[in-house]
């Protein structure tokens, strides 16, 4: 897997990696975060981010301190948190002047009838220049609230299908994929490639997320199969460094899990 060549790629980050344990926004890494995409940008690669964290941070700006069991109250922590997670990103990619674009979308938008709309919008932006900024739109679909299933994993897999991306990276509170719970079990290794996910892989994606996100590493393993059957390379890897994306994309030997997409 040549990471060199990979121009279009869509970068998924979790709730966890953008904020600390309180819920509140991690401000050093987060700005990391950003300066680093955006040199990735400015290298000549089209980056599309999926972002989580609009429930946690609404919690945050509403003083809830426990995530929310009932549907309203996550709804609105939903809408308020999105107004925080986009100003955030506004200001911050500005900095560098990069313009971007807030998509919120839901299932049912990506239905093979539907779909056609967000390819459009998300090749126009690449091709605008700007990063297009995808989430779950939460306070109206309520799938994900009901479920605690952490949808944005098989969203950002979509949206990597939809826009023809070359490369999906998940980026995590967790280095990838082990063999069982690293959480539970000291002696759990680290499989730094799958080759074809089979019974064996999904056993050792069982496991829970963080308190404040809701997507584990069996969610990821399904974005990686989504993605894999779309011929797209996937690697998740622990996002606590953003810079990470450099050693990864330039080839150099980094501590995450590649699953290979499935060739024709």
């Amino acid at each position: 897997m040549d990471m060199t060549t990979k121009k279009r790629i869509v970068i998924k980050v979790g709730t966890s990696t953008l904020t600390h344990k309180t819920g509140r926004i991690n401000i050093r890494r987060v700005e990391k975060l950003v300066k680093t995409l955006a040199d990735l940008h400015n290298s000549g690669r089209e980056i599309i981010l999926v972002s989580s964290g609009s429930i946690g941070l609404g919690m945050s700006e509403l003083g809830i301190r426990q995530r929310p069991k009932d549907i309203p109250t996550r709804q609105a922590c939903a809408a308020v948190g999105q107004c925080e997670l986009m100003y955030m990103y506004d200001n911050l990619f500005s900095e560098y002047s990069i313009s971007v674009a807030q998509l919120l979308v839901t299932k049912y938008v990506i239905l093979e009838d539907r779909r056609i709309n967000v390819e459009n919008a998300v090749k126009r932006l690449l091709e605008l220049g700007t990063i297009p900024i995808v989430n779950e739109n939460d306070t109206v679909a309520i799938d994900e609230l009901e479920l605690e299933i952490g949808e944005n994993d098989s969203l950002a897999a979509t949206v990597a299908d939809i826009a023809d991306a070359e490369l999906l990276v998940i980026l995590s509170d967790i280095d990838g994929l082990y063999d069982k719970d690293p959480r539970e079990h000291e002696d759990a290794k680290l499989i730094p490639v799958v080759e074809k996910i089979d019974d064996a892989i999904w056993a050792a994606a069982g496991g829970a997320g963080s308190r404040l996100g809701t997507g584990g590493m069996h969610t990821k393993v399904i974005a990686a199969e989504i993605a894999a059957k779309a011929g797209i390379d996937t690697v998740i890897m622990n996002g606590m460094d953003p810079e990470v994306l450099y050693d990864l994309l330039e080839d150099n030997q980094v501590r995450g899990t590649a699953f290979l997409a499935e060739r024709n």
